[in-house]
This record gives structure tokens, C-alpha cells and sequence, in this order.
């Protein structure tokens, strides 16, 4: 089954998720349903508020960009509970993208340097440092959840600039190629 993605707007975006344990209903199959959902939108990862549920689980393949970033090669994971170090280095300015923004990227600033320690799908416990692009995959999906968007990290000025943009998404008035839920006070038009 696939999930709709919840766009721009939607106030699930915006809330912190809470921590799950391994008693959470049907957990394995939810996160069989992410992963197809991030498929067929064409993400290399996806939180669960982006799929209306405000639990800290995330899903990850980070394989399909390892052309252009070898340490995303066959790095497909799914992190229940994770928590992220960021390491005191400069922060690096790429372009970002996100499926609850569609039609939207901007340059973010992130450090590419980490610790992450998060359950898999069997609440086995991990802890890996992990660099590069995969580390800024990584700090996007954690962003979601804390409530947090790529466009938080981006000057005022920017955020104006793509103000119009961000009104579509939020009123229903951009389309995607892939199931979405609007937010409820979205006309689709």
C-alpha cells in the first residue's frame, strides 16, 4: 500500500514526534509501506510525519545518488528513535530537496560529519559516524522529526523569495506525480 505523502502546510509537519518502542502496531509492515512510498516518489528517505504519524521512525536508501556520493552506496536503513551528534566542523551549503515540498530546492547548510545512534526495525541498537552526503540525508529526515523543514536553515531573504511557491503547496494549488494529502485547509484546484 502506498502512502500519501503530507505536503507543505499540513500541521503534522510541524509537530514533534514521539518515541516508539517495540510494541508499536504492525511496525514492520508501516515501514515496508515507507520504503514503497519513498520509491515510487522517488526520495532516498522519508519520516513517518511525512506520512501523518508523529512517531520518531525514518527510512532510508540512499543507494540511487551513490554515482555522484560513494558513502550513499547501499546505505538502505531504517532508524527508529535516532539521535544525531553533530560534529564542530564548518557547514556546507547543497542543494536539498524534500517529497513534503515538491517543486522546491535550496542550498542548506550542513555539517557532513555525525554520530548516529538509532534501533532498526528489530530494536537492535546502533551507533555509526557517518560523513558526507549520507550525513546530510540523515540530519533532513531527523529534522522532520523535530518538526523541523529544510527551509528552516535558509536566510529570511530566500524564504521570501520562495514565499509564492510555498503558498501553493500549502493551498493545493501544486500538483505532484505521486499519492499526497494537502493540508486541511487546501482548496485543490
Amino acid at each position: 500500500m502506498k502512502l500519501p505523502v503530507y505536503l507543505y502546510g499540513h500541521p503534522v509537519l510541524r509537530a514533534v514526534s514521539e518515541p516508539i518502542g517495540p510494541e508499536y502496531p504492525e511496525l514492520k509492515e508501516l515501514v515496508a509501506q515507507m520504503f514503497d512510498s519513498m520509491y515510487l516518489s522517488e526520495g532516498v528517505g522519508l519520516a513517518a510525519p511525512q506520512i501523518g504519524r508523529n512517531i520518531r521512525l525514518v527510512v532510508i536508501d540512499a543507494d540511487p545518488v551513490s554515482d555522484s556520493f560513494p558513502e550513499c552506496a547501499g546505505r538502505k536503513m531504517t532508524l527508529i528513535n535516532p539521535e544525531i551528534e553533530i560534529f564542530d566542523e564548518p557547514a556546507i551549503s547543497r542543494s536539498e530537496g524534500c517529497l513534503s515540498l515538491p517543486g522546491i530546492s535550496e542550498n542548506v547548510p550542513r555539517v557532513e560529519h555525525i554520530t548516529l545512534k538509532w534501533l532498526d526495525e528489530d530494536f537492535q541498537p546502533h551507533c555509526e559516524e557517518i560523513k558526507g552526503f549520507l550525513a546530510r540525508i540523515v540530519q533532513h529526515e531527523c529534522d522532520h522529526l523535530e518538526g523541523k523543514l529544510y527551509i528552516d536553515h535558509i536566510s529570511g531573504i530566500r524564504r521570501q523569495l520562495i514565499r509564492g511557491k510555498l503558498n501553493n503547496i500549502a493551498t493545493g494549488r501544486t500538483r505532484v506525480d505521486y499519492p499526497a494529502k494537502y493540508a486541511p485547509a487546501a482548496k485543490r484546484r
